[in-house]
């Protein structure tokens, strides 16, 4: 008897992903990179091609359906002309008087005369990712696509279409004691789209703090795409600050893949308030022996605002130490995802894993979702999860109003203390210091 072949069912593109698929076809032979990029630009949008948008039948896409959420896609943003370039000058603001070494992206493209590249330390290397992705024997080619596998659509998407970024190195050994801080700035007044890629070599020994901010104007609805693959050498110390401050109705979609060496310390931690959809993804391979790495993250949403925090730490080598400490504080409609997994392979043993999530809900219309997950292989380890979703302990309010501070105040009070608990485990002080005065500007600009 016959046999029939099940039926192959493959969703319609949409809009979006047909513009995307237009868009590619129209500027792929213009993006830099000699013909091995340009093979891993192929490859990498027919993974996208295949899948398409991420969907809620998407495990890791579940609460954030990115394809009913992005109706169309826009034009990729042209190169920064001199208006756009004057509207960038005051980008970066929150860390401006610390004296950090900033480096620009406007509109996804390196602005090197908006960039401090004077007086480079000994062992630190600045370039644009587009010159890097020029030479075949640069330092994209060692590692572009070869730090932590993945298979997800948005990141693939972000490969087919990288157009400039930041490319860091710092040479074995060398301390970089004044903090670099990357600062990505939309500033376009019609939507526009802008995929942009960075690279970040730590080699063993050496130390780098990373600040990472992201920016653009309310009430345009552009689209960014962001990645940040990092390698960090065995005995070597990194920490980086993502800011995300991004406009009303942008999308910003942010990927950050980092592979961490035997007793290094690695350390990342997210602050957002900003953009309409807004999701951050971290894949953090542990390789080596003894690392020590510790994750963060506060979200202060208002409005109808979205954000996905997705973690996944792979221990693969004994004796790791990773803690996952993460705070949502929720008004209006806004809803919180926190999606995070701890990965223990069999060789590594003796590994030792905490991850907690927190949420605050200010209002009843507010929505934190949680899915913390565990995979473990090994037998010998201690690892563990937990997570809540609560509002403002009311007897503590009153006990604060009872001695004279006003009802708002005592609330910023409060919230001040949840999220200070994530804030006060970065290192730079004066990041610090600037997060927590962020946090009380949006709590005093709460109606």
């Amino acid at each position: 008897m016959a046999t029939t072949a099940p039926a192959i069912v493959r969703p319609m593109k949409t809009g979006a992903e047909l513009a995307l698929a237009e868009t590619f076809a129209a500027v792929r032979a213009s993006l830099p990179g000699g013909p091995d990029v340009a093979a891993q630009r192929t490859a990498a949008f027919e993974t996208f091609a295949d899948a398409g948008l991420p969907h809620r039948r998407v495990e890791s896409w579940r609460y954030t359906d990115l394809r009913a959420l992005m109706r169309d896609a826009k034009p990729l943003a042209p190169l920064p002309d001199a208006d756009a370039k004057a509207k960038a000058v005051a980008a970066g603001g929150l860390f401006s008087a610390l004296g950090f070494r900033r480096l620009v992206v406007v509109n996804g493209a390196f602005v090197p005369e908006l960039s401090d590249l004077s007086g480079l330390e000994p062992g630190l290397t600045i370039a644009s990712t587009a010159d890097a992705l020029a030479d075949p024997a640069g330092l994209p080619a060692s590692y572009l696509g070869r730090t932590v596998a993945s298979s997800d659509a948005v990141l693939a998407l972000n490969t087919a279409l990288m157009g400039d970024g930041v490319v860091v190195h710092v040479a074995a050994g060398e301390s970089i004691l004044r903090p670099v801080e990357l600062v990505f700035v939309t500033t376009a007044e019609t939507p526009v789209a802008a995929f942009t890629r960075s690279l970040v070599v730590v080699e063993d020994g050496a130390s780098l703090s990373l600040i990472e901010s992201h920016e653009g104007p309310a009430g345009i609805a552009y689209q960014v795409s962001t990645a940040l693959e990092l390698v960090v050498g065995a005995g070597a110390t990194f920490e980086r600050v993502k800011v995300t401050t991004e406009g009303s109705d942008a999308v910003h979609l942010a990927t950050m893949l980092a592979k961490v060496g035997a007793d290094a310390r690695f350390s990342n931690t997210f602050f957002t308030t900003g953009g309409a959809v807004v999701r951050n993804q971290l894949l953090l391979h542990l390789a080596g022996e003894n690392v020590k790495a510790h994750m963060g993250g506060v979200s202060l949403l208002a409005g109808k605002q979205h954000a996905d925090t997705l973690l996944s730490v792979d221990h693969a080598a004994p004796a790791g130490e990773s803690r996952e400490s993460f705070r949502a504080v929720l008004d209006g409609a806004s809803q919180d995802i926190f999606q995070g997994k701890i990965a223990v392979r069999q060789a590594a043993q003796k590994t030792d894993a905490r991850m907690l999530s927190r949420a605050l809900l200010l209002t009843e219309t507010a929505e934190s979702c949680n899915k913390p997950e565990l995979e473990i292989f090994a037998d010998d380890v201690q690892c563990g999860h937990g997570c809540t979703t609560g509002t403002l302990d009311q007897q503590i309010k009153f006990y604060l109003m009872a001695r004279g501070i006003p009802a708002k105040e005592a609330e910023a009070l409060l919230i001040q203390a949840f999220v200070g608990e994530v804030i006060d485990s970065i290192g730079e002080e004066g990041i610090r210091t600037a997060l927590a005065e962020a946090t009380r500007a949006w709590l005093l600009g709460r109606e």
